[in-house]
């Protein structure tokens, strides 16, 4: 299966170590983190970058770094991975090769400043939700966002989402969206 995925403007690849850059300038940025749990030391990402790149269901799900496809530049990340309930992160260990994680699979997305406001999640969303629902068994993808993350939320919006309500999520209560595979298929045929 091919896991390069591409838009109009955009390359979407698998994230590899030598994004660590990229995560470090991305994850150590207040505002990019404001919703997030806040920055990361840049130790912990240097400790963590393995499991940042660590992949399950052949590749289906995990983290792709989005890239503009004018001139490579990496703009930041879009993810399906397994969504934690209790937990404050993703639980790694449930990216196996060969097997879908149990449980819920979100999207999730950052973007370097400089990308802000341009589009570039919405297409990416997009891109990974058409990766998702054709190229893959997945039924449901779902994601979480703080209750004041009014970008976010017109993402989601923008790609299929519904509001499904507060659910539990990074061990918190949190306003969550989902879209199902058929909802998608409706949408586009």
């Amino acid at each position: 299966m091919d896991l390069q995925l591409t838009t109009k403007r955009l390359t979407l690849r698998p994230l590899l170590m030598s994004d660590v850059g990229l995560v470090i300038e991305m994850f150590t940025d207040q505002k990019i983190m404001k919703y997030a749990g806040g920055a990361i030391p840049e130790e912990k990402i240097d400790e963590e970058m393995a499991l940042y790149i660590r992949r399950g269901a052949k590749g289906c799900v995990g983290v792709w770094c989005i890239c503009d496809r004018a001139n490579g530049e990496a703009l930041g990340t879009v993810a399906l991975l397994p969504l934690p309930i209790d937990q404050d992160d993703t639980d790694w260990e449930q990216l196996i090769e060969d097997q879908l994680p149990d449980g819920e699979i979100e999207i999730g997305y950052f973007l370097r400043r400089p990308a802000w406001g341009k589009g570039f999640a919405t297409e990416a969303g997009e891109r990974l939700l058409r990766f998702a629902f054709e190229d893959t068994s997945l039924k449901e993808v779902v994601a979480v966002i703080e209750s004041e993350n009014k970008s976010s939320r017109r993402v989601l919006e923008k790609i299929g989402f519904v509001s499904t309500g507060t659910r539990r999520a990074y061990g918190e209560t949190l306003p969550g969206f989902s879209i199902t595979s058929d909802v998608y298929r409706v949408k586009h045929p």
